[in-house]
C-alpha cells in the first residue's frame, strides 16, 4: 500500500517507525522546509532511497503519485483543510490530534469520508498502550461496577525553546494550549472510559508563565457525564524542571485503577473486589517508549491498513477524534463565558478563543 506523510516536525519520527514496521511502501514526503524532509529521513536511514519522493506541496505529491494512505502531521490548524483534500483525491488519511480546531471542521471531515468512501483515523495512539487497553477490557468486562469518577492528569514542561521551534505553538489559529495540544490524549481517554456522553463542563484556563504565547498554559475542568459520573481535567505545560506525569484514574464501585508514567504507559494502581488469573500480571505493566508519544503509533497503523482491507472503520475514527475535540473546545467556551456549558457543541472553535486570557 503507497503512503505518503505530509508534515516531518517532532511527531514525524513515530509516523515513519509505524509505516516501516507495518510494511508500507514510503511513496513521499512534504514539508514546506525541505531540511524537515533531510533529517527525518536520514533519522531512519532513508535518505538514499531513491523511491521516496520530497515535496512541499501537498496538492502536487497527491496528484504525482497518487498514495493510497496518507499521514497528517502538520501544524494542527491545517489537519483538517489538508485532510479534506486529500479525502477529495480518495486517499484515506490518518489525521494527528487534533482532528481539527472547530467543531465545523471535525464535521466536515465525518461527511467527506462517509461520502467519498475513505477512512479518516484520528491519531489517539494512546488508546493501544499496554495498560490503556487493559483498563478497557476491565471497564467492557463490567470488573468496575458503577462508575463514581475519574480524572486525567497532564503534568508535562514546556520552555520557550519549544514554542520558538515552531511559531505556530500556543495560538488560537493554529494549536490552541496547554489544554489541546498535550493534554488532547489524556482527555480522549478519559471521555472514552467514562461513557463519552457528557451533560455539562465547567472549565477555566489561564496563561500563568507563557506570556509570549496567546493560549493557556494551564487548564482545569469538572465534567458531569450522563451516566451520573463525574471527572476532573488538569493540564499544564508549566511543571518544574521536566514532565512529570500524565495519569488517568478510574474510580467504580468494585474497581480502581490508575495509569501513569509519562504518558499513561503504567500501571499504578490495578484493584478489583474479584481479583483474576491475569491481574498480577496486568498491575506489573510497564511499558518503555522512546519519547512521550509512546508506542501506540505502530498499532494504530496496523488497524487502519486492516480497516481499509476489510472496509470497516478504524479503531479511532473521526467521529472518535470529534468527541476529544468537543470536549477540549467545550472547556475553552465554559472559560469563555465564565459557565458551565452544555453538550453537545453545536459550534466552537479555537479561534473563538482571541483575546480571552
Amino acid at each position: 500500500m503507497n503512503y505518503a506523510l505530509i508534515g516531518c516536525g517532532r511527531i514525524a519520527t513515530n509516523h515513519i517507525k509505524a509505516v516501516l514496521k507495518n510494511g508500507l511502501s514510503l511513496a513521499a514526503v512534504c514539508d514546506i522546509v525541505p531540511a524537515h524532509m533531510e533529517g527525518l529521513l536520514q533519522k531512519h536511514g532513508l535518505e538514499q532511497d531513491e523511491g521516496i519522493r520530497r515535496y512541499t506541496d501537498y496538492k502536487v505529491m497527491l496528484k504525482e503519485c497518487g498514495p493510497a494512505l496518507v499521514g497528517i502531521a502538520t501544524e494542527s490548524g491545517s489537519h483538517a483543510e489538508i485532510a479534506l483534500y486529500c479525502m477529495e483525491k480518495g486517499a484515506h488519511v490518518i489525521i494527528e490530534k487534533p482532528i481539527a480546531l472547530s467543531i465545523a471542521d471535525a464535521d466536515a471531515i465525518i461527511e467527506t469520508a462517509n461520502r467519498m468512501g475513505v477512512k479518516a483515523c484520528a491519531c489517539h495512539q494512546n488508546r493501544f498502550n499496554k495498560g490503556v487497553r487493559e483498563m478497557r477490557r476491565a471497564l467492557l468486562a463490567g470488573r468496575f461496577g458503577k462508575l463514581s469518577h475519574g480524572s486525567v492528569h497532564v503534568r508535562w514542561s514546556r520552555d520557550k525553546d519549544y514554542y520558538t521551534q515552531a511559531p505556530w505553538r500556543g495560538t488560537w489559529r493554529q494549536d490552541g494550549g496547554a489544554l489541546m495540544n498535550q493534554s488532547i490524549h489524556g482527555i480522549d481517554l478519559l471521555r472514552w472510559m467514562m461513557g463519552e456522553e457528557i451533560e455539562e463542563v465547567y472549565g477555566v484556563t489561564k496563561r500563568r508563565f507563557h506570556d509570549y504565547l496567546e493560549a493557556e498554559d494551564i487548564g482545569m475542568a469538572v465534567i458531569r457525564f450522563k451516566n451520573g459520573a463525574i471527572a476532573t481535567v488538569e493540564g499544564t505545560t508549566n511543571v518544574y524542571p521536566k514532565n512529570l506525569e500524565e495519569t488517568l484514574y478510574l474510580f467504580g464501585e468494585t474497581g480502581t485503577v490508575k495509569l501513569g508514567g509519562k504518558s499513561t504507559n503504567t500501571v499504578d494502581v490495578w484493584d478489583f473486589a474479584k481479583s483474576e488469573r491475569q491481574d498480577e500480571a496486568v498491575a506489573g505493566i510497564a511499558e518503555q517508549a522512546s519519547n512521550v508519544y509512546g508506542n501506540g503509533h505502530t498499532s494504530l497503523y496496523a488497524d487502519m491498513i486492516a480497516a481499509i482491507k476489510e472496509d470497516r472503520e478504524p479503531y479511532i475514527s473521526a467521529a472518535q477524534g470529534k468527541n476529544a475535540l468537543e470536549l477540549v473546545l467545550a472547556i475553552y467556551k465554559s472559560c469563555k463565558e465564565s459557565k458551565p456549558v452544555k453538550l453537545p457543541l453545536s459550534a466552537f472553535s479555537s479561534e473563538d478563543m482571541r483575546r480571552i486570557l
